[in-house]
């Protein structure tokens, strides 16, 4: 007999709580692996000694202890945070932790300053297999110790962190998860009145979006003083640290060149119009004339009355993907049996949706905010990619694990693309319909919504040197974004001006324009799958092989291991084509 399937997940495989014997045992070892690194330090790196395979080993198998337990308790920490964001126990925690790390930062840094010494890596490598595993990141921290501060200064940034970017960062959670969206008489999570945008309603579409507008103004000058304060953080110590600027930062964070990007832009800007004629095409469906409005983006065309229960969508994910890969069926399956996801909005619940790697336990963790659309079934099979990609790294030692963020979003944009052309299959008339805009409305999300977030966090960058960007001054920027990337595609006068203080991305501080990574991923991931359905099963072990490479090459290098150049604009041209072909069908409906 099958057991009920859970709808929030576990985190047992972790902690059994904050009292658990073994989370203290993991606070008292990661403060005894931190020290253990510090003597270490201390003993070589400090005195000038010159680097040797023995001590650069004793320092990674250092680093591994530390980073692989903090890995344990961060991820616990966080996991809890994102479904009960008001637990103050679990604030003090982070902040316990925060602290702890503080003190490792100027260790890592003089350790990576230490391997930057490194004369010869391949020589290295011969004498050591934790060398020969670590080769690649030992050649990327001569590049990153040209731009590491002094140990203390350091140690002095990641302490007030803690109390700058990274508390800006909380503030935001705490403000969107909490704050109370009247909607028809009630009181709403914001996650509730976003997931309206998709409801087979017109009345409940734009009634939600109207209520969501005004929730905002009651934390728009709060989000404000965030952003600016985070963005003005980021500034300061790319400045110090010499990067000519955040974007410059986050590139060399994703092992990609201003060239792969640059190309990307070129090839996104000249099929904007492709796009703006998809929008006008589903505003005529709708009913309006010209442009469609905000409220309207998400809409669903043709039949769309059908919702899946969980069980629905998971029997539907383990035919589509077995059609792939049995082992994706098989970790699909092991995700919805095994409390992986947690399903369901609820107060206190962060909105949106992630998948966090836990890949000392071969294990990943889905948040998901399931309103039983198709919509949401795609979203399992976006972040369920993003297990997929975790689960080819499950092997690879601590520090290998961490893939750049442009190609973070392949592997998942690869399953909503399989996911929807299985779909496609025996679809037809109003179900063909609305599959094939569901598909081009995801599409219009990762190309044009981002360039639009693109463009607004660069104004926000160089116009907030200059001047502190009010709530008001955002908006407009906001608005100035929204109409270059959709131009005559939208309604000008029912856009959507506070895009800025619903998407968490803009508010990390270590972690700048989380926006262009869902471009790259998106068509990349299409030139992708364009391979692998010429070329089949044969396809499979090159992606995953490509997908294993990730954490240890830059991305040119991974889109050349599966045959793509893509410094070049007509890779990404290759790839909005195939988009402009779906807009040409859907144009004749």
């Amino acid at each position: 007999m099958n057991k009920e399937m859970s709808t929030e997940w576990s985190l047992d495989i972790l902690y059994h709580g904050l009292e658990d014997p073994a989370y203290e045992a993991d606070i008292k070892a990661l403060e005894e692996y931190i020290e253990a690194m510090r003597r270490v330090v201390d003993d070589v790196c400090k005195a000038g000694k010159s680097p040797d395979a023995k001590t650069v080993e004793t320092l990674l198998l250092a680093q591994e202890k530390v980073i692989g337990t903090a890995h344990r308790l961060t991820s616990y920490i966080q996991l809890r945070q994102s479904v009960d964001t008001e637990n103050g126990s679990l604030l003090a925690q982070e902040k316990r932790i925060q602290k702890m790390l503080a003190s490792y930062s100027p260790l890592e840094a003089a350790a990576k300053k230490y391997f930057a010494a490194i004369e010869d890596v391949q020589k290295l490598s011969g004498e050591s297999e934790v060398i020969r595993a670590y080769a690649f990141l030992l050649r990327e921290c001569k590049e990153e110790a040209k731009h590491l501060l002094g140990g203390e200064v350091e140690e002095m940034a990641a302490a007030m962190d803690m109390t700058g970017g990274a508390a800006w960062g909380s503030l935001f959670s705490y403000l969107t998860s909490t704050v109370k969206v009247l909607y028809e008489g009630k009181e709403i999570t914001l996650s509730e009145a976003r997931n309206l945008a998709y409801s087979p309603n017109a009345g409940e579409r734009k009634a939600a979006y109207e209520a969501e507008l005004a929730a905002y103004e009651g934390i728009a000058d709060s989000l404000a003083f965030a952003l600016n304060n985070i963005k003005a953080q980021v500034t300061m110590l790319s400045e110090k640290r010499g990067y000519e600027s955040p974007l410059a930062l986050t590139l060399f964070q994703s092992r990609m060149s201003k060239k792969t990007l640059d190309a990307m832009m070129e090839a996104v800007v000249e099929y904007l119009p492709v796009f703006r004629k998809y929008l006008r095409k589903k505003a005529e469906l709708l009913g309006y004339q010209g442009g469609l409005p905000w409220y309207e983006l998400f809409a669903p065309v043709g039949k769309a009355d059908k919702k899946y229960t969980i069980e629905e969508a998971k029997e539907y994910l383990l035919r589509c993907f077995g059609e792939f890969a049995p082992e994706m069926a098989a970790l699909m399956e092991e995700a919805f049996t095994n409390s992986w996801i947690d399903f369901y909005p609820r107060k206190g619940k962060e909105g949106g949706a992630f998948c966090a790697g836990l890949m000392e336990k071969k294990q990943s963790r889905i948040l998901t905010n399931y309103d039983g659309y198709f919509g949401s079934v795609d979203t399992l099979a976006h972040e369920l990619g993003h297990a997929f990609h975790n689960r080819q790294l499950e092997e690879e030692r601590p520090l290998n694990q961490d893939y750049p963020m442009p190609v973070a979003e392949t592997a998942s944009t690869f399953n909503e693309l399989h996911l929807g052309r299985y779909a496609l299959k025996t679809a037809e008339g109003d179900e063909r319909l609305n599959l094939l805009e569901s598909d081009l409305r995801e599409q219009t999300q990762c190309i044009v919504d981002i360039y639009s977030r693109y463009l607004f966090e660069s104004a926000v960058f160089a116009q907030g040197k200059e001047r502190f960007l009010m709530a008001e001054d955002l908006k407009e920027l906001m608005l100035d974004a929204q109409r270059k990337a959709y131009g005559d595609g939208l309604d000008e006068d029912a856009m959507h001006p506070y895009m800025w203080a619903c998407k968490s991305h803009y508010y990390y501080s270590d972690l700048s324009f989380y926006n262009f990574p869902y471009a790259f991923g998106n068509l990349f991931a299409l030139g992708l799958y364009a391979k692998f359905l010429k070329e089949g099963e044969a396809f499979v072990p090159k992606y995953k092989e490509m997908l294993k490479a990730t954490p240890c090459c830059t991305v040119e290098k991974a889109g050349a291991m599966v045959g793509a150049d893509l410094t070049s604009p007509d890779f990404w041209r290759q790839s909005l084509a195939m988009i402009a072909d779906e807009v040409e069908e859907f144009c004749k409906f």
